[in-house]
């Protein structure tokens, strides 16, 4: 299979394109003006601009599929207007380039699988989140009712489209779970805010297994990629602590991280309540490997 994929340098995209390579695939990185991945057929884009260079795709010739992964990072730095909207844009202008270079390549492409996130639902309280459970209002719940709706154009050129509504990825090397790791170590970590709010975590591993599995299995529609156990902040917390071998006694007050992160990214994504499981996945027969917390953490930490 050529599987075009976007967003190659994050944490999932590297996971995920070697895992490719390592099956047999090939993998036809998009990238960026002035970045080079290093290794294999790329195609130069600017998402920012619109712009995708089309030497590039004539010389591609064709693509079984493309996975989408591209956009800026949600928890990277204080929700300011500007950064709220490079949020937003960097999520929805690069799905609509992804879009139109399905429609510029001669032979189309017959998948798309399109990252989205469980922020679709917004804040849940205790509320369990399946595929059918409506989008929320708050500002992460509209970025990914956009970025959807911007992949499903491409059923109009005949391409089938699956969206990801992925959850928190646990991998030591990166996101939530790189960041927090340092501070549980030193026996430094707490729980944030009152401790109650729903986490939908997935190994980095059943993730990459997930999109394979879709990809191969002519899934369409939104898929959630949790593990099939969310867990509260507070039992995350104890499980963490646990995996590392230390205590957890350093709550973090949601006041505390209003300061620290702003209170827009503290109470529009740390401190939501997400219990997402995956009713799809499951009801069509993917298997995890890692299907609660303790596993979940287990792997990470044993890479």
């Amino acid at each position: 299979m050529r599987v075009g994929l976007t967003g190659s340098s994050g944490l999932i995209g590297r996971a995920l394109a070697a895992a490719l390579v390592e099956r047999g695939d090939d993998v036809v990185r998009f990238v960026r003006p002035g970045v080079s991945s290093g290794e294999g057929t790329q195609v130069r884009w600017d998402p920012a601009a619109g712009a995708v260079d089309e030497d590039d795709l004539r010389r591609v010739g064709g693509l079984d599929a493309i996975v989408n992964l591209a956009g800026a990072g949600i928890g990277d730095r204080r929700w300011t207007t500007k950064r709220r909207e490079e949020i937003a844009i960097s999520r929805t202008a690069a799905t609509s380039v992804v879009v139109e270079a399905i429609e510029r390549l001669a032979s189309g492409v017959g998948t798309l699988v399109s990252a989205s996130a469980v922020g679709f639902y917004g804040e849940s309280a205790d509320t369990i989140l399946g595929e059918g459970h409506p989008a929320g209002t708050d500002f992460l719940a509209r970025v990914c009712v956009a970025w959807e709706d911007g992949a499903m154009r491409a059923q109009r050129l005949g391409t089938r489209v699956a969206t990801i509504r992925t959850g928190i990825v646990m991998s030591a090397s990166g996101g939530a779970l790189g960041r927090q790791l340092p501070l549980f170590r030193r026996g430094l970590g707490g729980v944030l805010g009152t401790g109650r709010q729903w986490v939908s975590p997935i190994s980095l591993t059943d993730e990459v297994r997930a999109i394979l599995w879709i990809l191969d299995t002519d899934q369409e529609g939104p898929h959630n990629l949790v593990a099939p156990s969310p867990v509260t902040n507070r039992q995350f917390t104890a499980a963490l602590a646990s995996a590392v071998g230390r205590h957890a006694r350093v709550p973090v007050p949601a006041l505390a991280l209003d300061v620290a992160l702003g209170r827009g990214l503290a109470r529009g994504a740390v401190l939501a309540s997400q219990r997402a499981v995956p009713e799809r996945l499951m009801t069509e027969g993917f298997a995890f490997v890692h299907a609660d917390i303790s596993s979940i953490l287990a792997a990470a930490l044993s890479r």
